[in-house]
Parts: structure tokens; C-alpha cells; sequence
């Protein structure tokens, strides 16, 4: 078998690399990928990879014995292991999807152990050598969800970059130079959409914490209830690639206090038909392994969306060492989640006129070392021969927990990863 091409030069910069066979693989690095969304900060990756970097356990093992271990052992009595209980209807249909795509998978992974110049540079993603100096302070990251009730009027100030004439930010496409030198915004921080239009990273500030916001993007921090306030008044405005990473009831959130759950009836409820641009849009959502929403989704979320499915891809993730974070065929904790992508249709309400979209294979594999909980890895550049419509296109990501240059960030706590403790300046 022929080995995968060594990371190009160019994966530096775009932190996406593409393996030259058959498995229709790709490694992201989102770090790499998100700093393409700042000028003066860049992402820690040492706070963006929080986990999977354990230390290699190579100790020589010591030979001093302690006297519990010169004490003779007694023999336990060993049990005899219980068979698991049959797979219930819902579980065998998973179970044969798991099947299906294991595979594919499996194909994958191995892409990546054969490219050795791609395992070298796993290693090395957590370092902090990308020349940023340290945060300057550690502040207090504020819960948006309890504030909206403990502050329902909270403001937040948005101090604009600032630069001298001679420090102007010069835009090439541009007939002449633009100089943002804009004095602090106070706006309301919930219900309201909040812009930084500008060329150059903004920092917002709330309760004395520090939340970087990129270029030419903005973010609305409200619940579901008010999301109709985002639909935009004209289809001509609104958007191509819609991006939603909902808050499924899930066992693990509910038991660690990740965040607040919804049940799946409230999703039926999302404008997705309203946020669509004239053009169409692709909708990429997230999944996880359970039957019951990938049915769910099937059956009741995409029809109430007015959304035709096109494809599904799957997100591997891996170890800094390469290796999967967990074993492949565990039932309940897989190592990979689904990205389900549909279309929607815009102002074309013949069905059969879905022809016009490109269509999507269903083979494409993610692959990433995870972030921190429930952090998924940006993939718009991995969507955007897909996306029908405008160049560049109008994105939003519903359920947002960051923000993204040139997007649109929905969701009851969009700055979460914005918390200044997640940056370095450069």
C-alpha cells in the first residue's frame, strides 16, 4: 500500500490536509483553521486541546517493593462475566449503520498511520509556537445562560480596533485604504444582534471578562424563543450554508453540567425554510450516535425543515498519537459523530427542482484530535463545493458556542469560546 503525501506546505496556513488515495479522508487542525478568523490574536492550542495529550508512560518501573506487595495475594473468585443483553430493535438498526460505515472508517484511520510526517505533526499541535505572547490576565468566564435571567438588561462593550494614520489597515481590493478608529459601543448583550463590521479583531467587554470577536462577524445571544429575529426581511439576504449543532438531550451533558439540553420537539420549531437564501442553502447538523435522532432527524426534523438529505459525513476522532480515542466498536461511545447534510430549497417549492444542487458522496471522513466538550471542528472550507448560491457565501451556525470572520453566531452562550482565556495576542 502506498503512503499518504507528507502535509503540504500550504497546511500551515489552512490547517487542512487532504490524503492522495482512495479513503476520502481528511486531518483538520482547528486551530490553524479558526486563527484565519484573527489578525491580532491567535487561538491557544494548549487551551484549545485541553485533552488527549497524555504523556507517554515509559517509565522504568521501580524495583522497590513495598510490604503490601510482599504479602502473599489472595485468589479472588472470579465471576463469571455476564453476557450483554440482546440489542433491542432501535439498537440493531444502529448497530447495522456502525457496520456499514466501520469500513470506510477503518480505511481511514489508516491513512492517517501510514502518513508518519502527518503523526509528527500531531504531536506538536498543542505547543504554543506560533510567536504569541501570554494572556495578559485570566478572567472570570461568566455563565450567559444564568445571566440571562440574573441580567436580562447586561450591556456589552465593543472597543472597536483603533489605529494611527500611519498604522492604516489596507485592504488591496480596495480603491483606498480604510482606518477603523471607532469609539467603544454599548449595546444590550441579549435579543440584539451585535456587529463588528470592521476589518480587524474586536474585543468585547462584559462584566469586566474580555471576549475576542473577529472581523466582520456578529453574534445574537438569546434563547430559542427569539431566533424569528434573525430572519432576515428579504431571501436575497439570507443565507447558503446554515450550520446547526443542537443541544441534544444527552445523558453525558446532563450528568457533567455541560450545558442545558432540549428536548427534540423543540428543533421542529427552527425558521431554517426562512433563513434560506433565494439561491437555496446546504444545512449541515450535527448527530450523534444514538438511532433515536438519527431517526428522528430522518423521519420528522428534516421534513418539518423542508430539507432533502444529500449525504453524511462522520468525524474520527484521534489521539495526539494517532491512535483512536476509544475503541471502535464500544456500543455506547464510538469514536465518531455524524454531520448529516440536506438541502433547502429557497424559493424553488418543486421538489424535483432539488436537481439543481450539486450532489454530495456519502464517503467523506473528518478527522481530529477534539477540543474541549462538545466542541465540533469548523468545516465550512470542506462544504464549500456544495454550497449553492452566493461566492462567498452567507453562513450562520445556530446552537453557536464561537464566533467565525464573516459569520453569523446564534445560540444562548455564542461567546463561550470567545472568553479571552482561549487567546494569545500574536
Amino acid at each position: 500500500m502506498v503512503e499518504s503525501q507528507k502535509p503540504s506546505s500550504s497546511f500551515n496556513e489552512s490547517g487542512i490536509h487532504f490524503f492522495n488515495d482512495d479513503s476520502n479522508a481528511v486531518f483538520v487542525d482547528p486551530v490553524r483553521v479558526l486563527n484565519r478568523s484573527y489578525n491580532r490574536f491567535n487561538v491557544s492550542p494548549s487551551t484549545y486541546y485541553p485533552r488527549f495529550f497524555e504523556s507517554p508512560r515509559n517509565e522504568p518501573l521501580s524495583t522497590t517493593v513495598t510490604a503490601s506487595e510482599q504479602q502473599p495475594k489472595r485468589k479472588r473468585k472470579r465471576n463469571k462475566k455476564k453476557e450483554p443483553p440482546p440489542l433491542n430493535a432501535r439498537e440493531q438498526i444502529a448497530n447495522r449503520r456502525h457496520q456499514e460505515v466501520r469500513p470506510l472508517l477503518l480505511k481511514a484511520h489508516e491513512s492517517l498511520l501510514q502518513c508518519t510526517e502527518m503523526l509528527d505533526v500531531l504531536r506538536t499541535l498543542r505547543n504554543d509556537s506560533c510567536g504569541c505572547s501570554k494572556r495578559e490576565h485570566e478572567s472570570v468566564q461568566h455563565s450567559f445562560i444564568e445571566l440571562a435571567q440574573e441580567v436580562p438588561l447586561l450591556e456589552v462593550t465593543l472597543n472597536m480596533p483603533q489605529h494611527e494614520p500611519h498604522q492604516q489597515l489596507i485592504d488591496v481590493n480596495d480603491d483606498f485604504p480604510s482606518v477603523q478608529c471607532c469609539e467603544p459601543r454599548v449595546l444590550p448583550a441579549f435579543n440584539n444582534l451585535v456587529a463588528n463590521d470592521a476589518k480587524d479583531d474586536a474585543v468585547a467587554e462584559i462584566l469586566n471578562s474580555q471576549y475576542i470577536v473577529p472581523r466582520q462577524s456578529c453574534f445574537y445571544m438569546s434563547d430559542l424563543g427569539q431566533i424569528r429575529n434573525l430572519i432576515p426581511a428579504n431571501a436575497d439576504s439570507g443565507f447558503n450554508l446554515i450550520v446547526v449543532d443542537p443541544p441534544w438531550e444527552n445523558a453525558s451533558a446532563y450528568q457533567k453540567s455541560r450545558y442545558p439540553t432540549l428536548p427534540n420537539r423543540y428543533f421542529l420549531s427552527i425558521p431554517i425554510k426562512q433563513l434560506t437564501h433565494t439561491d437555496g442553502a446546504l444545512v449541515a447538523l450535527w448527530v450523534t450516535n444514538r438511532e433515536k435522532l438519527r431517526s428522528f432527524v430522518e423521519n420528522e426534523l428534516f421534513p418539518a425543515w423542508g430539507v432533502c438529505y444529500a449525504a453524511t459525513f462522520y468525524w474520527l476522532k484521534v489521539k495526539a498519537n494517532g491512535s483512536l480515542i476509544g475503541d471502535m466498536d464500544l456500543f455506547h461511545h464510538r469514536p465518531y459523530e455524524t454531520l448529516i447534510l440536506g438541502y433547502s430549497p429557497g424559493n424553488v417549492n418543486n421538489s424535483s427542482n432539488h436537481s439543481k444542487f450539486k450532489p454530495v458522496k456519502d464517503d467523506h471522513v473528518i478527522m481530529s484530535i477534539p477540543g474541549d466538550y462538545s466542541r465540533k471542528p469548523p468545516i465550512a472550507d470542506l462544504l464549500l463545493d456544495y454550497i449553492p448560491g452566493l461566492n462567498p457565501p452567507r453562513c450562520i451556525e445556530l446552537f453557536a458556542r464561537e464566533l467565525i470572520a464573516g459569520w453569523v453566531s446564534w445560540g444562548n452562550e455564542p461567546l463561550h469560546f470567545q472568553d479571552s482565556r482561549y487567546f494569545a495576542k500574536r
